[in-house]
């Protein structure tokens, strides 16, 4: 189908029913639809709860059922719905509001320290409605959850936490961290039978006048210096231990290094001595030994068969003598074993 005949016959329609004494009757039927609706029935968005109260009938009051996301119904003039939200809010006590993305903003904490100077102190308190009923029983309807029950009660409980704490123990996140804690466990304590669950108490900055900071700064500064000397002459003396530890360790090695020679020395001597004791004993028994040997021979000697030995130790003098044949009787004989006249000869 031709598209420009189809517009046509679209605006044609158009025309006759603008034209048609039915169309303002059907736009007031609609205006009276959404009219009607609006009236009759309310929306809780996502991040909402409510609340019913009854203005007129048998049930009136706050009733106890809590109304969740969707659309609700009711009739103008006799129920009035409360609606709480139900996500995270944020209390922001700060000196800078217009940096604050909370709806909920109020001056810095005027904190006076134990030692009586005053700090101003950026907090944030995030909370939520835990019980709408509650709430609206014990505080009421509205924003007045926060009027009457988080405003009263914030600084206060932020002045009697972090009040204990001294003008230098403000730079100690530990301790802030502690008296932080100690601020959202006394909230909780006095908002929670109203319905208010809080969730985090944070401090983001805090700030001293300019007298007192340079005064906690100059006082840093000289608390830093007197650490520092205590550390250098703790140092001087850690250094004075270490060198009296080296210079005993130094003056032990030396002692047994001359132990350890004078142990040498002795050792040496008493080895010499041994070697010097065994060798004479040797000696001793060597010259015992041939001592006892002439003595044998001598014996032998004079002993029988003696002549024949005498006559073998001179055929061993007599070796190498060019052999002869002499006669050895009469008066020109010769006998080797007659030793004084063989010496007469060669004589």
């Amino acid at each position: 189908m031709d598209p420009n005949k189809l517009s046509q016959k679209f605006e044609g329609w158009l025309k006759q029913v603008m034209n048609s004494s039915y169309f303002i009757f059907l736009l007031l039927g609609l205006f009276l639809f959404l009219f009607s609706f609006n009236a009759f029935f309310i929306y809780i968005k996502p991040n909402q709860v409510a609340i019913k109260q009854v203005k007129v009938g048998i049930n009136r009051g706050i009733q106890t059922k809590v109304y969740n996301t969707g659309w609700h119904f009711m009739v103008p003039g006799i129920h009035l719905f409360h609606v709480f939200p139900k996500d995270l809010q944020v209390f922001d006590l700060t000196s800078v509001r217009n940096q604050a993305s909370s709806r909920f903003i109020d001056s810095s904490a005027h904190i006076q320290t134990s030692d009586g100077f005053f700090v101003d102190v950026d907090v944030s308190i995030i909370f939520r409605i835990d019980d709408p009923l509650k709430v609206i029983k014990t505080i009421g309807p509205g924003e007045l959850y926060f009027i009457n029950g988080i405003l009263p009660k914030a600084e206060p409980a932020l002045k009697e936490t972090l009040g204990t704490l001294t003008t230098e123990e403000f730079y100690n996140p530990y301790l802030r961290v502690e008296k932080m804690n100690q601020a959202k466990v006394k909230l909780t304590n006095e908002l929670e039978g109203k319905g208010i669950a809080i969730e985090h108490v944070l401090i983001r900055y805090f700030k001293y006048s300019s007298e007192i900071q340079r005064n906690i700064e100059e006082k840093k500064l000289k608390d830093q210096l007197i650490y520092k000397n205590q550390a250098e002459a703790k140092a001087a003396m850690q250094n004075a231990q270490l060198k009296k530890v080296i210079e005993e360790g130094e003056a032990i090695i030396h002692v047994e290094l001359e132990k350890g020679k004078a142990y040498k020395v002795t050792k040496k001597a008493d080895q010499e001595l041994y070697v010097r004791t065994k060798q004479a004993q040797a000696d001793l028994l060597v010259k015992r030994a041939e001592a006892f040997k002439v003595k044998l021979k001598n014996r032998a000697l004079k002993g029988l068969g003696s002549e024949n030995l005498v006559g073998l130790e001179m055929a061993k003098v007599l070796e190498g003598v060019e052999v002869i044949v002499l006669p050895s009787d009469g008066d020109y004989g010769v006998n080797p074993l007659n030793l004084e006249k063989t010496r007469v000869m060669f004589e």
